[in-house]
């Protein structure tokens, strides 16, 4: 055992910066800019959200214990995140006691280094892939080409991604931003196998991409899977999923490997009642996952007959020091949280350029780059822009099944980005007017007057104010001045 940036772990991780962090070149703000100008992409973003939103709505309300499995899934990742030191060592013995191995990786470029090896000592220069965000973090696919090796992901809004050179933009539905004559476009251009006069029908589609993988499964030597889950006191390995492509991936190959964060672990078997209760409910609005998959190391003659799982790190041990920061690392993943959040449903997930968008990517992040603990960010860095892209309202806390306070995690990561420990801090624009307006807040006869000053704005501006000079222009860049009162609430109250 040993101490990793104030927590501890059950590796040595030496800091030293990662192969492969994640990285981009906007900051939320500007990427947004672009993004809104796209009314397909709202428009579609609007009828996917809604749709599961209110799916969701329903299949909770069937539920009246609803509030004690959400109390249940919070209490189960609070002990797992505090005990996860010795979970991680149990997980590892019990997964070596039933014929799999266990890899550990410090950062993104560790984990694609072991992969790689263990694809190349098998021989194979074709993988398929279970959906995993986890691996996307890491850019695996990118580095497996690089070794020449292809991987082909079979989820089919993966792979919908995946043939139009794209990027996912939702942790559900990475295809969220495409409707279906798009996609029938995708397919058309880039899938060499798709159908002749190939239709927008929905079942067309899928059919299309049903015999475009089938080939790809029954010849895969290898696969690659994310988790869901892992026991740490059985050594079982869970992914839910609803296709059954996934399922195809962890039966047919020879060899199986999983990549997982270290945050996936629960401790018991039985934990697995609430989250599997929990988690469709909260992503797809389905009572179940059609298909909820399995496995527990190796069995001879069923199945892949050799395991490996790799244990990611890479950041998550600096977000666990956090104390209000480390509650990101009890996310399952649903993306609940995103179909009801204002500012997602607006910009899509692109304009977050994290593979973890919405509230969640938000504040998981920045972390896994470096806020919280004693990890600093540059306050100039496209991610130090992500805990502002939020209208604090809370949506995200009451939708989320493990009650993860979102808004108490954004105010506590923007804390940190505008006062890095041990930075002094400057003023700016903003400073300076938020300072006056706590000093205006400080008593009733200063609100008093400065209230007055708000009806006299309201007599010199228009009614609705869409462009004001610098620094009036950090406002009205991405808002509208709404209509200033022409009286304040004193005076309508002392005329009535």
């Amino acid at each position: 055992m040993s101490t990793y940036l104030g927590m501890p772990t059950v590796r040595p991780m030496p800091a030293h910066a990662p192969d492969e962090p994640l990285r981009w070149g906007q900051s939320f703000p500007a990427a947004a800019h672009d993004t809104l100008r796209d009314t397909q992409l709202r428009a579609n973003l609007r009828k996917a959200t809604h749709t599961i939103r209110d799916k969701r709505l329903a299949v909770t309300a069937e539920l009246p214990d609803w509030e004690d499995l959400r109390d249940a899934g919070a209490g189960i990742k609070a002990s797992a995140m505090a005990a996860l030191p010795e979970l991680l060592e149990q997980l590892e013995a019990s997964v070596q006691a039933r014929g799999g191995q266990v890899h550990w990786a410090r950062d993104a470029g560790e984990a694609n280094r072991i992969v790689t090896a263990i694809v190349q000592a098998t021989g194979a220069r074709e993988i398929v892939k279970v959906k995993s965000m986890v691996t996307q973090e890491i850019g695996l696919n990118e580095h497996l080409a690089d070794a020449g090796i292809e991987a082909i992901e079979t989820d089919l809004a993966e792979l919908i991604v995946q043939l139009a050179g794209d990027m996912p933009s939702h942790i559900l539905v990475p295809a969220i931003h495409r409707n279906r004559d798009q996609i029938r476009e995708i397919f058309d251009a880039r899938m060499g196998d798709a159908p002749d006069g190939l239709t927008s029908d929905p079942a067309t589609l899928a059919a299309a991409a049903r015999a475009h993988l089938r080939a790809r499964f029954l010849r895969a030597e290898v696969a690659v899977s994310g988790a869901n889950f892992a026991i740490a006191q059985t050594g079982t390995i869970g992914v839910v999923e609803s296709e059954g492509n996934g399922r195809m991936c962890l039966t047919l190959p020879r060899t199986l490997i999983t990549v997982m964060g270290i945050e996936k672990v629960l401790p018991r078997f039985e934990d697995l009642e609430v989250f599997l209760q929990l988690l469709p409910r909260s992503s797809t609005g389905e009572r179940m996952n059609p298909y909820t998959s399995m496995w527990t190391g190796v069995t001879p003659g069923d199945g892949p007959q050799e395991f490996h799982l790799v244990l990611l790190d890479n950041g998550r041990t600096r977000a666990l020091a956090d104390e209000i920061g480390r509650t990101a690392l009890h996310c399952i993943r649903c993306s609940a949280c995103l179909n009801v959040c204002p500012v997602y449903e607006r910009t899509g997930g692109h304009a977050y350029g994290s593979v973890y968008p919405g509230p969640i990517g938000a504040i998981l992040t920045p972390q896994l780059l470096g806020i919280g603990g004693s990890g600093v960010l540059d306050p100039h860095d496209p991610a130090a822009s992500l805990p502002f892209a939020s209208s604090l309202c809370g949506a995200c806390y009451d939708a989320c099944p493990v009650k993860i306070d979102i808004p108490t995690a954004l105010v506590h990561l923007r804390d940190r980005v505008q006062h890095p420990p041990g930075h002094r801090a400057r003023p700016t624009v903003w400073s300076v007017a938020l300072g006056f307006v706590a000093l205006s807040m400080r008593s009733g006869r200063a609100f008093r007057w400065v209230g007055r000053i708000v009806p006299v704005l309201a007599r010199v501006l228009p009614r609705r104010v869409r462009r004001l000079p610098f620094p009036g222009s950090l406002w009205t860049s991405s808002r509208d001045l709404p209509p200033l009162p022409r009286q304040t609430f004193r005076d309508w109250w002392s005329a009535r």
